[in-house]
């Protein structure tokens, strides 16, 4: 159902379930797949930013076993997002002061901290903002994803080493 609750993994409903196997109605849950846990490679034509946070994010989730080869276009739209951010950071930084023309052809600085920008209907809302505020709420979504967020981290399920799986019915 789109825009519903997102489905529930099957070790929660497990876990919320009737017995060993099933769910809260009595429904055998169906095992998921066993993927291979390696880190996918990274796209070569990464730019720069993207390609830092790239590596700085890759070990760690490789090292909880938390992601496969399938991962790398998502892991990929994440690192995208966060270029995307910085560039917009960079123009914010750059047009730090708005340069206005007035009709005589007086030109007046105003200190705009990287928000406003003129154009022919005068001082607006620069454009690098809006940017910016949209790559920044993609990036929370793809930082759910992946578990990078306190509350998503809280979210994840990862095996701690000396888990016996044939003592826990959870597993």
């Amino acid at each position: 159902m789109p825009g519903g609750r997102p489905a529930k993994a099957p070790a929660l409903r497990l876990i919320e379930g009737r017995g060993h196997g099933t769910d809260s109605g009595g429904r055998k849950i169906a095992k998921t797949p066993q993927f291979k846990r390696l880190p996918p490679e990274a796209p070569e034509w990464l730019p720069d930013e993207a390609r830092a946070e790239w590596e700085r994010v890759v070990p760690e989730l490789a090292r909880l076993e938390l992601l496969k080869p399938v991962d790398r276009a998502s892991l990929t739209a994440y690192v995208l997002t966060w270029q995307r951010m910085v560039d917009a950071q960079k123009l914010a930084d750059k047009y730090h002061n708005v340069i206005q023309s007035t009709i005589d052809g007086d030109q007046s600085v105003q200190e705009g901290y990287g928000l406003l920008a003129a154009n022919s209907q005068g001082v607006v809302r620069a454009p690098w903002i809006a940017i910016m505020e949209a790559a920044s709420k993609e990036l929370r979504a793809w930082a759910g994803e992946f578990g990078f967020t306190p509350s998503a981290e809280n979210k994840l399920a990862v095996k701690e080493s000396g888990d016996d799986d044939e003592s826990d019915p959870f597993a």
